[in-house]
């Protein structure tokens, strides 16, 4: 059997040498380079002239992907001016002209009725990333979980935790499938809504971010990448290939599939301390240091069907499949420099297989009842799996071993759902009155064996946990352009979720459902000002997971039962009393919309909370342990606001700075507050919001050369929160500087070579818990990183 190093080693020459091939092959076949003009930030809208035939078919609507957000029908292309007739010349013969406007990211941005930011595919691509993750992190706003380098769960104003609601496609994700596993090949497009509305749904206090996955084109094309990138001597290299082809007269269809591996190293160094508050004397001092090892292979599978029915009419089917296995080890090593009772291990072993997919397809009709009437129908089901197996040792100095933990755990999720909606244009198209219903049915079987030194834990709870989950809901809105400066939306959705489940010995039942009004407005300056404020007001909410509802508890492995533990290690468990949260929200946002394309805008936003949801660990009597253990479990702690300015800019230098170089700017700035009213300040804030972030980046393509590089710089100073009472968090600064050169080839090659996290700084994060008169802390390093990568763009 040939070691993972080897194996990787042959994979990588195996991709070099086929992306050396596909280079020579390339460039021997293709035309040589024309540099192309620099391109503007944001394309403008622009109008084409193309000969009308003498019998046409209406123009084809793309229906194939759900509207995930109210807009406005498409403002008109500036009038062409009349045609004259030079002095002592003859009138040219009369031609007509069919005048199409091209939408761009930009013009649906500023059409939009709620605010909505476009990330097109050139900026997804931009940087070489190997996961969504790392796109994430640029875009305005959005606060990206871990260590720079690692990536983690996307979050809007620095709110996680669902406050953020994830879509793709239109739809929500699956419980326990991250965003961040996509690869960027897969996508078409980010959408990022800084508030809700009646039709995406209104569980999304901090706004919502919408991953559009590939679109068919009504052109053939190939598009093949080929990348390695390289951590610390470890090589992961992707494969993508993507089709766009047609399928008759009426049908197109895209195919995308990416495999990958990925090889990391992590290294992790943890300080705790106990401290006598009165004396100020340490009374344990501990040294934790960890490698963790990951190796994972991946094959994701998107594709789109889609076939014209008529005028505004479509039929669609949306396969999608993702396929995840990894091997994981970690070592660890424990060391006491103080303490009455010597150390529960000196070194640990831990080894983990899983196995992780996803399964799902989508079907969507889009049918015109009449001029003025069209209906979408919308179903899809799948199944989403996980299966681990992971054992942990952990051994004394003289080698005996002390514990073994091992655990066998089976996942299934099984979903289906149908959507319905109307639209109806009226009064000359003033007003779009939209109206839907949605039903989705959750199972999830959740089959856990935990085995401590032989005999099995948490007996009373069962090896198994069937749970359901039902969700309905209604919404109506519309909208309305009572002047052409000014558009207005009102919406009202109602939604309802019930959440059941069946145990050994502690079923669960917990229902909730809520009202939200929503109203939206939008004032357009008079032409030729492009500017225009927006105004909101949203009422939002956070619904419970089923994990904080019913979670089997998680036992920590570091004070093993049947013994106590300590108030930083907790255990934790779930909470089936919880309660929504709901968020009253407001937001004003002005935008300046230049005349080459670029952006500015300036967005100021408030949430009032009530009965928010956080962690709160606490002593208790369990029946997993024959002495009290500290356990952590979610609770409503009452009232919260958050607020902040988000300041966001795109644009070419020579928009602002006439003849200056054609360099292409991107800056976000971010500033956040918030305040828990139930805990005591300072640093009362909402869990894992940073007082700030911000983006900065700008690329240069040199003239008369085929040549493009770029830089961003991602930056969140370090912040505290305090949990409650007597836990406080703390969190170090992280700063992420990447680069990128492109090397345009011809019209069919690019050669991308992509550096980030090139400071590669480490992460600091704290806990501290106060138990009496006794201080309990643990400080955790978590190191990074560089990373370069490689990538062939071929298109055939």
């Amino acid at each position: 059997m040939q070691s993972p190093k080897v194996l990787s080693a042959r994979l990588t020459c195996l991709l070099v040498t086929t992306l050396a091939t596909t280079l020579a092959t390339t460039l021997a076949t293709a035309q040589p380079p024309t540099a192309p003009a620099a391109p503007a930030a944001a394309a403008a809208p622009t109008a084409s002239a193309t000969p009308v035939a003498p019998t046409t078919t209406p123009p084809a609507v793309d229906l194939g992907k759900p509207a995930i957000t109210p807009t406005r029908p498409a403002a008109p292309a500036d009038a062409a001016k009349p045609g004259t007739v030079r002095p002592g010349g003859n009138a040219p013969k009369t031609e007509t002209f069919e005048i199409t406007e091209k939408r761009t990211a930009t013009t649906e941005r500023r059409d939009s009725s709620a605010s909505k930011i476009i990330i097109t595919r050139d900026d997804i691509e931009q940087y070489g990333d190997s996961n969504l993750g790392d796109v994430m992190r640029r875009l305005p706003g959005v606060t990206v979980g871990g260590r720079p380098g690692r990536g983690g769960p996307p979050a809007m104003r620095g709110m996680g935790g669902g406050f953020t609601q994830i879509l793709i496609n239109g739809e929500r994700v699956s419980p326990g499938f991250s965003i961040e596993q996509i690869t960027p090949e897969m996508v078409e497009r980010i959408e990022i809504l800084r508030a809700p509305t009646a039709e995406t749904g209104t569980r999304a206090v901090a706004g919502t971010i919408n991953v559009v996955l590939r679109e068919p084109l009504r052109q053939r094309n190939n598009d093949i990448r080929v990348q390695v990138q390289e951590e610390r001597g470890r090589y992961s290299p992707n494969l993508s290939y993507s089709r766009n082809d047609t399928m008759g007269p009426t049908g197109t269809y895209n195919v995308t599939v990416s495999l990958n591996r990925n090889d990391q190293l992590t290294d992790t160094a943890a300080k705790t301390l106990y401290t006598d508050i009165p004396s100020g004397r340490v009374t344990l001092a501990q040294t934790g240091f960890g490698q963790q090892s990951e190796n994972r292979n991946g094959m994701f599978l998107t594709s789109r069907f889609q076939w014209r029915l008529g005028a505004g009419e479509m039929f669609s089917i949306q396969p999608f499949i993702v396929h995840n296995k990894s091997k994981n080890s970690n070592d660890g090593m424990l060391q006491q420099q103080i303490g009455l009772n010597p150390a529960p291990y000196a070194v640990s072993r831990s080894d983990s297989d899983s196995t992780f997919s996803v399964a799902r397809a989508m079907v969507m009709l889009n049918k015109r009842l009449s001029p003025d009437l069209r209906m979408e129908l919308r179903g899809g089901g799948g199944q989403f799996g996980s299966d681990v197996k992971a054992v942990l040792r952990e051994r004394a100095m003289s080698g005996a071993t002390v514990l073994t933990q091992s655990t066998d755990s089976d996942t299934k999720d099984r979903s289906w759902n149908v959507v319905g909606k109307l639209s109806y244009n009226w009064l000359d198209g003033k007003h779009n009155l939209v109206t839907g219903w949605e039903y989705e049915n959750i199972k999830r079987t959740d089959n856990t064996t935990t085995l401590l030194n032989g005999s099995p834990l948490l007996t009373d709870f069962g090896n198994q946990i069937n749970v359901e989950t039902v969700r309905k809901a209604l919404y109506v809105q519309n909208e309305w352009d009572p002047h052409p400066q000014f558009s207005t939306y009102l919406g009202l959705r109602w939604e309802g979720i019930e959440t059941k489940s069946r145990t050994l010995t502690s079923p669960v039942s917990n229902s909730s459902s809520v009202i939200n009004p929503l109203a939206f407005g939008v004032w357009r300056f008079a032409a030729p000002s492009r500017d225009q404020i927006r105004v909101s007001l949203t009422q939002s909410y956070r619904a419970p997971t089923t994990q904080n509802l019913v979670g089997r508890p998680s036992l920590n492995t570091l004070f093993p039962v049947p013994g106590p533990n300590t108030s930083v290690s907790p255990d934790r468990a779930g909470n089936p009393a919880l309660k929504p949260e709901l968020a009253n929200g407001v937001d004003i946002a002005y935008e300046d919309y230049l005349e080459g394309g670029g952006v500015i805008s300036v967005n100021v936003f408030t949430r009032q909370i009530s009965d928010l949801i956080r962690n709160v660990v606490a002593l208790e009597r369990v029946t997993w342990a024959t002495s009290p253990r500290y356990v952590s479990r979610p609770q409503n702690l009452g009232n919260a606001v958050t607020s902040g300015i988000e300041f966001d800019a795109r644009f070419r230098l020579p928009e602002l700075i006439k003849d200056a170089p054609a360099i292409n700017f991107r800056a976000n700035l971010s500033i956040f507050d918030s305040k828990v009213d139930s805990v005591p300040g300072p640093n009362n804030r909402i869990s894992e919001q940073p007082k700030m972030t911000a983006n900065l980046g700008a690329d240069y393509r040199f003239r008369a050369t085929p040549y493009s590089v770029g830089g961003n710089i991602n930056w969140t100073p370090g912040f505290d929160t305090q949990l409650v009472d007597n836990q406080l968090s703390k969190t170090g600064t992280k700063r992420n500087l990447e680069a990128y050169g492109l090397w345009t080839i011809n019209s069919q090659a690019k050669l991308r070579l992509s550096i980030a996290n090139i400071t590669a700084n480490d992460l600091i994060t704290s806990g501290i818990v106060t138990v009496g008169n006794e201080r309990q802390s643990v400080t955790t390093n978590g190191k990074t990183s560089r990373s370069v990568g490689l990538r062939l763009e071929v298109r055939l």
